[in-house]
């Protein structure tokens, strides 16, 4: 009875439910959605993928921030760097866009049909967390400002 339920839920479903109002939604298919929030510093874009095989609900959100010049170790030494403090989640960059990402997955169990709290909770810790690394990746990424300086306060004042 259990698996028959999974399978008609959709937790795409609330993830358009929670943003219809108030920010641009764009259904790309049964199992994506895209969300596009104001940000403190820039606009970020909210990407929730469905995986129904793995009961998966994956959250990356895109920092609209790329680099002057492509310094891939100075990078990789920032996602290392600050991915040391993260409870949740975690940054990655996108090679193809050329943008840092914030990415979560949460997996679903069977007897949960409402995750709209969970959903919420994320979202926040996302925003939150890219909003704080924001000023950190601009000063990475587009003054070349090494990882460890750019982490310093004082660097970002």
């Amino acid at each position: 009875m259990l698996a028959e339920n999974l399978c008609k839920y959709n937790p795409i479903d609330d993830v358009e439910c929670l943003f219809r109002k108030s920010n641009v939604t764009e259904r790309r298919s049964p199992t994506e959605v895209v969300v596009e929030l104001n940000g403190k510093w820039d606009n970020m874009l909210l990407f929730f993928a469905w995986e129904q095989s793995m009961n998966c609900l994956h959250i990356s959100c895109l920092l609209n921030l790329q680099p002057k010049n492509v310094n891939l170790p100075s990078i990789f030494e920032l996602l290392a760097l600050i991915n040391e403090d993260l409870w949740v989640g975690y940054f990655s960059y996108w090679e193809e866009m050329q943008m840092p990402v914030f990415k979560h997955s949460l997996f679903i169990s069977e007897t949960e049909f409402d995750i709209s709290e969970k959903i919420s909770n994320i979202v926040n810790i996302a925003v939150t967390e890219c909003e704080r690394a924001y000023p950190i990746f601009h000063a990475v990424l587009r003054q070349n400002i090494s990882p460890r300086r750019a982490l310093m306060p004082s660097v970002l004042m």
